[in-house]
C-alpha cells in the first residue's frame, strides 16, 4: 500500500470513530511533520506528513481523553498538562489497538524514527501480550484487558469496546 492509500484508509477509519481529520497548509514547526491537534480534530498537512501512522498516534491523544479536553485542545481553555502521562501511555496504547484493528503492520505506527527509540521495545511487548496503559484504556471503558472481557463476555484487548473516551 502507498504512502497516499495508507493515509486514506487511516482517515477514513478515524473518521468512523468520530475524530474529525481537516486537511490544513501548516507550518514547518509542528511537533510532528504534517500534523497537528485542534479542538476535537487533527490536522493534516498530507504533502508534509512524514509517517502515516503518526496519525494514529496523535489520534489517540484526542480518543483517550475527556470529551472536554478534546475539545479544548488547540485553545486556551485547555487544562495542563495535556496529555497527562496516564493518558500518553493510553495513547500509544490505543494506536496500537487501532493499527490491529486496521491490520496494519505495527512498525507503521511505531517506526523508527519515534517513539524515543523504543519503537521495537513497544512491538516486542505489545506481541507478547505485555499491554502497557491497559489499565487506564480499561478504567476508560474503551476495552476489557482478558479477566474483564471475560466478566463481560466480550473479546479482549486489542478489541476495543469503543473508540472515543465519554
Amino acid at each position: 500500500m502507498n504512502q497516499p492509500e495508507l493515509i486514506s484508509k487511516i482517515v477514513a477509519f478515524l473518521e468512523e470513530t468520530g475524530i474529525r481529520v481537516e486537511e490544513k497548509e501548516l507550518p514547518a514547526d509542528t511537533f510532528l511533520p504534517g500534523l497537528d491537534l485542534g479542538p476535537g480534530c487533527l490536522y493534516l498537512h498530507s504533502e508534509k506528513l512524514k509517517y502515516p501512522g503518526d496519525l494514529l498516534h496523535e489520534a489517540g491523544h484526542l480518543a483517550v481523553t475527556t470529551p472536554e479536553q478534546r475539545f479544548a485542545i488547540g485553545t486556551e481553555k485547555l487544562e495542563l498538562p495535556f496529555p497527562t502521562d496516564g493518558e500518553e501511555i493510553a495513547a500509544v496504547l490505543w494506536s496500537y489497538a487501532a493499527a490491529q484493528y486496521l491490520e496494519l503492520p505495527p512498525e507503521i505506527v511505531f517506526h523508527e524514527n519515534g517513539y524515543k527509540n523504543e519503537s521495537s521495545w513497544l512491538i516486542e511487548n505489545f506481541g507478547e501480550g505485555n499491554y502497557i496503559g491497559l489499565p487506564f484504556l480499561e478504567w476508560a471503558g474503551l476495552t476489557a484487558g482478558e479477566k474483564r472481557a471475560e466478566e463481560l463476555g466480550v473479546k479482549p484487548f486489542p478489541h476495543m469496546l469503543k473508540w472515543l473516551r465519554n
